[in-house]
C-alpha cells in the first residue's frame, strides 16, 4: 500500500514537473524570439526614420542655399544701394519664414542691412572669431554654433556676394536661433511620438543643435555611440547607452550637406514595456488553465500509472519535437482523462510549433508589400545554391520614383509600391520568387527558366504596370535588366551584379525597357 501510494506522488511529481517545463520553454521561447523581434524591428524603424528626417533637413539646406543664392546674385549688383538691401533682406526673411534673422555683411565684416529692424544691428562690426566664420570662408557655408552680437545662440546658413569682376563684397546670411522657435523645430517637431521615442540633432562637432528638450540644446556630447557614427557620416542603428546612462535603442543617418546628423531613439524599457505586459496576460490567461490541468492529473494519478506515466515520460523530452510527437501518438489512453490530457499535450505543441513557424516566417517577409525581404532574399540564394537550380533574373526599378515621393508624399509613394507588388506577385509564376530589395527596387527570382523566356515575363510585367492606372499617382514605368545563372561553377552574386548592370543600362536608354 505504502509502495502504491509513494509511485502515485513519484507519478503525480513527474507529470507537474513535465507540464512546467514544457510551459516554460514555450513561454521562454516566445518571450526571447518576441524580445529579439521587437528590438531589431524598434531599431530599424528609428534608422529609417532617421534617414527621412536627414533627407528632409537635407532639402531645407538645399531650398535655403538656393535662396541665398538668388539673392547674391541681386545684391552683387546693388550692393551699394541701401533701399535695395533693406528690401532684400526682409523679402528673404518674410518668403518662406526659414530664417529667424537675415543679414547682409560687408568684405570688412560690418552688417550693412538686417531684417527684423528691431535687431538694431545695422553697422556693427563682427569681431568674435566665430562670427566671422562666414566672413573668413569666403563660401557657401554652414556655421557651427555661436552667440551673436545681439545676444542668440545661432548657426547661419550664408553664401558669398562677388562682383561681375569676381571682387569679393561679403555675404548674405540666414540665421537660426537654437534656443527659440525655428525652421528645424517646426520640421522635425511635427514628428513627435507617444512611445517615449524623440528625435535630436548634432552638427560635425557633436554640439546639439536640435532637441525636444531645450535645456540640451548646445550641449557637447561626446560619449554617444550614435552620435561619434554620425559625425563620422555613417548611417545605421544600434543598442546604445546614452551619456545620461540610459539604454536606448537608436537609428542614425547623416545630413548630407552640412555635417549635421540625426539621431532617432527610444527607451529599451519603453519598447520591452509592451512585450512584458504581452506575457503577463498570457500568463495570467494560462494559469487557470495550468491549476485545472494540476488539479486533473491528481484525480487521474490515483486511479491509473501506467497511462500517466507515458505522459510524463513522454513530456520529459518535450526538446525532441518528432520523437514526443511519436511517444504521445504510441501511448495507450484507454480512458477519457488520459486521451484528454494526450490532445491537450499535442495541440498545445502544435500551437508553439506554428508560433515559431509564423515569427520565422515574419521575419523574412516585407512589412509593407508581403513580399520577401533582404533577409528573404538571401535565403533564397542559399537555397538556389544548395539545389544548384538555374534561374534567370529580373531586377526592377520604378522610374522617376523620388519624384513620386517629392510630389505626393511618401505615403502616397508606398501605396504605389503596394500596388506595384501586386500586380508583380500576379503576373509572376507559383514557382517564381518575388523579393523587395530595397525602397523602390525589387528582385524576382524565375526557377529553371532562360534568359529569352526570362526577357518575356520582363517584358510583360513592365507593360502590366505601364497600362496600370493607379490611385492619385496615375500611370508610371519600370526598367528591368535581367541576367542568368546557369550553376555552381559561376556566382550568384555576379549574376544579380550583372541584372543591376542591365538595369542601370535600361535607365541610361531612356527608361521604361528591358535590357538582357
Amino acid at each position: 500500500m505504502v509502495d502504491k501510494l509513494n509511485l502515485r506522488k513519484l507519478i503525480l511529481f513527474l507529470c507537474m514537473f513535465s507540464v512546467a517545463i514544457t510551459l516554460l520553454n514555450a513561454f521562454y521561447t516566445v518571450y526571447r524570439v518576441q524580445k529579439e523581434l521587437i528590438l531589431s524591428n524598434t531599431m530599424e524603424s528609428n534608422w529609417v526614420y532617421a534617414e527621412k528626417m536627414a533627407d528632409m533637413t537635407d532639402a531645407f539646406i538645399d531650398t535655403a542655399m538656393s535662396q541665398l543664392n538668388f539673392s547674391a546674385n541681386i545684391l552683387s549688383k546693388k550692393i551699394g544701394d541701401t533701399q535695395v538691401l533693406d528690401n532684400e533682406v526682409e523679402r528673404l526673411r518674410l518668403q518662406t519664414n526659414a530664417f529667424n534673422s537675415v543679414v547682409v555683411v560687408d568684405s570688412k565684416g560690418t552688417i550693412i542691412a538686417i531684417s527684423p529692424e528691431t535687431l538694431a544691428l545695422k553697422g556693427v562690426t563682427l569681431k568674435q572669431d566665430a562670427a566671422r566664420q562666414s566672413l573668413n570662408a569666403r563660401a557657401p557655408l554652414i556655421t557651427d554654433p555661436f552667440v551673436s552680437p545681439s545676444g542668440n545662440y545661432i548657426t547661419s546658413i550664408s553664401h558669398p556676394i562677388y562682383s561681375e569682376a569676381g571682387e569679393y563684397l561679403g555675404y548674405v546670411s540666414g540665421t537660426l536661433y537654437l534656443e527659440r522657435q525655428n525652421i528645424l523645430t517646426r520640421l522635425l517637431g511635427k514628428h513627435s511620438h507617444q512611445d517615449g521615442s524623440y528625435m535630436y540633432v548634432v552638427d560635425r562637432n557633436k554640439t546639439i543643435i536640435y532637441h525636444p528638450d531645450k535645456r540640451r540644446v548646445g550641449q557637447v556630447i561626446l560619449n554617444n555611440e550614435a552620435i561619434n557614427a554620425v559625425v563620422n557620416r555613417e548611417d545605421g542603428y544600434g543598442d546604445i547607452v546614452n551619456s545620461q546612462g540610459v539604454d536606448m535603442l537608436a537609428g542614425y543617418a547623416p545630413v548630407k550637406n552640412s555635417g549635421w546628423g540625426v539621431i532617432v531613439q527610444k527607451p529599451k524599457n519603453n519598447a520591452l514595456n509592451s512585450l512584458n505586459d504581452l506575457m503577463f496576460l498570457v500568463f495570467w490567461k494560462g494559469f487557470p488553465i495550468g491549476v485545472l490541468t494540476l488539479m486533473f492529473i491528481w484525480g487521474a494519478s490515483i486511479l491509473i500509472s501506467r497511462p500517466l506515466w507515458q505522459l510524463a515520460s513522454a513530456a520529459t523530452k518535450i526538446g525532441n519535437y518528432k520523437s514526443t510527437i511519436s511517444d504521445l501518438n504510441r501511448i495507450h489512453a484507454w480512458y477519457f482523462e488520459a486521451l484528454h490530457l494526450r490532445r491537450s499535450f499535442l495541440n498545445a505543441m502544435g500551437v508553439v510549433s506554428n508560433t515559431i513557424d509564423k515569427l520565422h516566417s515574419d521575419t523574412l517577409t516585407d512589412a509593407l508589400t508581403g513580399v520577401l525581404n533582404r533577409r528573404g532574399l538571401d535565403k533564397t540564394i542559399e537555397q538556389f545554391q544548395e539545389q544548384n537550380r538555374p534561374f534567370s533574373l529580373l531586377a526592377l526599378d520604378i522610374d522617376h520614383f523620388k519624384k513620386v515621393n517629392d510630389t505626393f508624399g511618401h505615403h502616397i509613394g508606398d501605396e504605389l509600391i503596394k500596388s506595384l507588388s501586386k500586380i508583380m506577385k500576379e503576373e509572376a509564376r507559383a514557382q517564381d520568387v518575388v523579393c523587395r530589395s530595397g525602397g523602390e527596387e525589387f528582385i524576382i527570382f524565375l526557377a529553371n527558366t532562360n534568359p529569352t523566356r526570362a526577357y518575356d515575363v520582363a517584358e510583360r510585367i513592365r507593360r502590366s504596370i505601364e497600362a496600370y492606372h493607379f490611385d492619385t499617382v496615375g500611370n508610371v514605368t519600370t526598367s528591368i535588366g535581367v541576367s542568368h545563372w546557369t550553376g555552381q561553377e559561376d556566382s550568384i552574386h555576379e549574376a544579380i551584379k550583372n541584372a543591376d548592370n542591365a538595369l542601370y543600362k535600361a535607365k541610361r536608354n531612356g527608361r521604361n525597357r528591358t535590357e538582357l
